[in-house]
């Protein structure tokens, strides 16, 4: 399976998020230098940096969901396989007075080992979210808000079993969000609805062979009459529209939690009232302190995005319309939090 990495995106990954952390630590400096100073005014400064601390609040997992299947002289049949899921989120948040700041960021990458063909992947994602809020005063549930999203894959994805040629690979598709609107937050924080009515979405294909085939919506290539290429495919697309998003968490149950986030996106200029929607449903299950269970699925309509098919049995992907993407999660394993 070949991979291709940006160099620049680990490192800006690791930038963000270690603003937090970096920006407490210089907080801590300070405070340990003040106290080496006897002054009142400094007395001042530290209980300052202090109640800045304790403004910052930080969450991080990482784990790994593992499924295996082994077979000796069974008669029933069967096939040694072997599935392992890896995933981290971490999430970063600031609450100062009227100010909201919260950044999350969220990886997840599954193999599938089968004994008789070759490794498969299962899941591929990486996702960055940032949102920057103020509201007018302490009781109201509405904030003006900025928002940021971005989302690509790590490695190359294919039409199994066929693997010529990918049908996506990273910042192919790549997708960046960024609008300002007005969101509401109940006051136990259960419920986010967000809704903005001017937000930029960014496509991303940095993949010349599928740009010039028109993937994910960019500008195709020219081509002349035995298919040469004339001008290249566009490698990015901007539209301009409407995004209302809205997320809800719960302990439903004792140890069962409920995530449930959903987003619609339409363009003003490109088929407006055409709703992109990106709909990811959760359940988590706590069996121990490091031991979980998740059930989930993911349901994905992006009238851009075009589906590759074999259907003619000749070997040839030929390019058809939009589906709907589903996906569904059944995973038991280990997870740490820090």
């Amino acid at each position: 399976m070949k991979f291709k990495f940006a160099p620049l995106l680990p490192i800006l990954l690791v930038l963000i998020f270690s603003v937090s952390s970096s920006f407490a630590s210089r907080l801590s400096k300070t405070i340990s230098d003040t106290t080496s100073v006897d002054s009142t005014k400094n007395d001042s400064i530290k209980e300052e940096s202090q109640d800045m601390l304790m403004m910052w609040s930080k969450k991080n997992s990482l784990g790994v969901n593992m499924s295996e299947v082994a077979f000796v002289n069974w008669n029933a049949g069967g096939n040694n396989s072997i599935s392992a899921l890896f995933y981290g989120n971490f999430e970063r948040k600031l609450q100062k007075n009227l100010l909201l700041w919260k950044t999350s960021a969220t990886i997840r990458y599954g193999l599938n080992a089968q004994e008789g063909r070759k490794v498969r992947k299962t899941d591929d994602e990486i996702s960055l979210n940032s949102t920057y809020g103020y509201r007018r005063d302490s009781t109201s549930n509405f904030r003006y808000s900025a928002k940021f999203n971005f989302k690509t894959q790590f490695a190359d994805g294919y039409k199994y079993p066929q693997r010529d040629k990918s049908i996506s690979s990273f910042m192919a598709p790549g997708y960046i969000f960024l609008g300002v609107g007005a969101e509401y937050s109940a006051p136990n924080e259960d419920l986010t609805v967000y809704l903005s009515p001017l937000t930029d979405k960014s496509t991303f294909v940095l993949d010349q062979r599928l740009a010039n085939e028109g993937m994910f919506g960019v500008t195709p290539a020219v081509r002349d009459s035995i298919g040469n290429v004339l001008v290249k495919g566009e490698n990015v697309r901007t539209e301009v529209g409407v995004l209302l998003t809205s997320s809800f968490s719960k302990e439903v149950f004792n140890n069962v939690n409920l995530d449930n986030q959903v987003s619609f996106y339409t363009d003003y200029l490109n088929k407006f009232g055409n709703i992109d929607v990106d709909w990811e449903l959760k359940l988590n299950l706590v069996v121990n302190e490091f031991v979980k269970a998740n059930i989930g699925s993911h349901l994905i309509y992006d009238d851009d995005v075009k589906f590759k098919e074999d259907t003619n049995d000749d070997g040839t992907l030929e390019t058809l319309g939009p589906k709907i993407q589903f996906k569904q999660l059944l995973g038991v394993g280990v997870m740490y939090e820090f």
